[in-house]
């Protein structure tokens, strides 16, 4: 009994705080004490971060929205902007963050933290790129945004990070061009797949997938040439042979010889009949 009554005092006196501390955060949103907005922003955001909580972050940043304007140009103006900034970066707001920071080195070109908020400014649209099978816009945007704080800070601290990142994303948008070829060889439009897949060795030469494009081509061609009609097969044959000596040159030992050889007798075989 003494327990379950102990149990719903510590309970009751709980409530009781967080009333009380709701109501003087309240207060304090409504005061003109701008000396207080700052040391609690600033106290919230800290243990925001270091707790990774989102609600004291979110409670930071409505009491910074509030004074920062007031201390722009300011000394403390850098703090406050800075805050801001990372606080909505924090909570993985990632369409208010890059536009905060970015806001950050205009008003504070000569900050310690400039290179920081450049870092996160790309970052932040780092982080919001979708997968590889939908639009890249995006993905494109982190990219320039990643390679313009590489140009700034080559030597910088997050130099291998922001490089790590472009190179994700230079694979996303790979995988995406490599993807929409393969979708015509699947769909049959073998005409579009050949163009698609030429383009695509010609884009990313670094490729990983740089192989699988030769030997696609080669097959689309192969295949639309196999399926011409007789004015059309002899000229699309050859064209076939080009692209397969094409695969040989570069991977004379590739996981795909074989089945191109086995084509390449079928070709040969058909170009007898011309």
């Amino acid at each position: 009994m003494f327990l379950r009554m102990m149990k719903k005092g510590i309970l009751a006196l709980g409530l009781l705080m967080l009333v009380t501390s709701c109501s003087e955060y309240q207060k304090l949103l409504k005061s003109d004490d701008t000396a207080k907005k700052y040391a609690t922003a600033e106290e919230l955001y800290t243990q925001g971060k270091e707790e990774k909580s989102n609600k004291k972050l979110r409670k930071s940043i409505r009491i910074l929205e509030q004074i920062e304007p007031q201390f722009r140009g300011k000394p403390q103006g850098q703090r406050l902007s800075y805050m801001l900034a990372d606080a909505h970066y924090q909570l993985g707001d990632y369409f208010v963050s890059p536009f905060e920071f970015e806001r950050f080195q205009q008003l504070y070109a000569n900050s310690e933290k400039t290179e920081e908020a450049s870092f996160k400014e790309a970052a932040s649209y780092y982080y919001r790129t979708p997968p590889y099978n939908l639009d890249q816009t995006d993905t494109k945007k982190a990219m320039e945004e990643l390679q313009e704080y590489l140009n700034k800070y080559p030597q910088g601290e997050y130099a291998d990070q922001a490089s790590d990142m472009a190179a994700e994303l230079q694979r996303k948008l790979e995988k995406k061009a490599f993807e929409i070829a393969r979708q015509y060889h699947k769909t049959e439009f073998y005409k579009a797949a050949i163009a698609s897949f030429t383009n695509f060795i010609a884009d990313y030469p670094g490729t990983p997938f740089r192989e699988e494009a030769f030997y696609y081509r080669f097959d689309s061609a192969y295949k639309l040439a196999t399926n011409s009609v007789a004015f059309l097969m002899e000229e699309r044959l050859k064209e076939a042979k080009t692209y397969y000596e094409a695969y040989k040159k570069y991977y004379p030992e590739g996981e795909r010889m074989e089945e191109m050889n086995a084509s390449l007798e079928d070709i040969n075989s058909r170009l007898q009949n011309f």
